[in-house]
């Protein structure tokens, strides 16, 4: 069952906020309530509140905020990377995920991304190891490129690896614009006698 969303982008008072849905949808015991889990291969953090305020502040990033009334459920950030928008932090309430809120999330990143950013191609990357999630992101378009980009192992804001061979592949999509009202139908091509 998907749940009715309002979107909007995050401020500065919504990080608290979303550091913990952040933190509870990949790490730690809470997050195994869901399957974005990645507590079997990290320990340590997956953001903290200076890495998030940073991405609210940006001038090319943003957080997108999923709000059930006024319930944050889901977040995902965005940011123009000149020849594309790059999608990250996809996180869900542990206890909501698989009932839709990923899928409409990512519909809406890919909307900011074409129509707010004009960009035509969305990219991420995901940990190599993560079959389920990258399986997920095929089933909604996206290819993995072949490209390969190391994990900060030595870098604990970014988790206590678990394993020594942890890597991220890169994910990317072409967005396609809309269809325009009343512009689908097709074009005569005139003949030459």
């Amino acid at each position: 069952m998907t749940l009715g969303l309002a979107y909007r982008d995050a401020t500065i008072d919504d990080v608290p906020s979303l550091v913990a849905l952040i933190e509870s949808a990949y790490r730690g015991e809470a997050s195994r309530t869901g399957w974005t889990t990645e507590a079997d291969l990290l320990d340590g953090q997956r953001t903290d509140l200076d890495e998030v305020t940073q991405i609210v502040a940006g001038s090319h990033s943003r957080i997108r905020m999923a709000l059930e009334g006024t319930e944050l459920v889901a977040c995902v950030r965005i940011e123009d990377r000149g020849d594309s928008g790059y999608i990250g932090m996809v996180s869900v309430k542990p206890t909501l995920q698989a009932r839709g809120i990923g899928r409409q999330l990512l519909v809406e990143a890919e909307r900011v991304i074409r129509e707010v950013l004009g960009r035509a191609r969305a990219k991420m990357t995901v940990i190599g190891q993560r079959d389920t999630l990258i399986a997920w992101y095929e089933r909604r378009g996206y290819t993995v490129t072949g490209e390969r980009e190391a994990f900060p192992c030595c870098d604990p804001r970014a988790g206590l690896p678990k394993r020594d061979n942890l890597y991220f592949v890169v994910m990317a999509k072409a967005l396609i614009h809309p269809p325009v009202a009343g512009g689908n139908e097709p074009l005569e091509v005139a003949k030459c006698p």
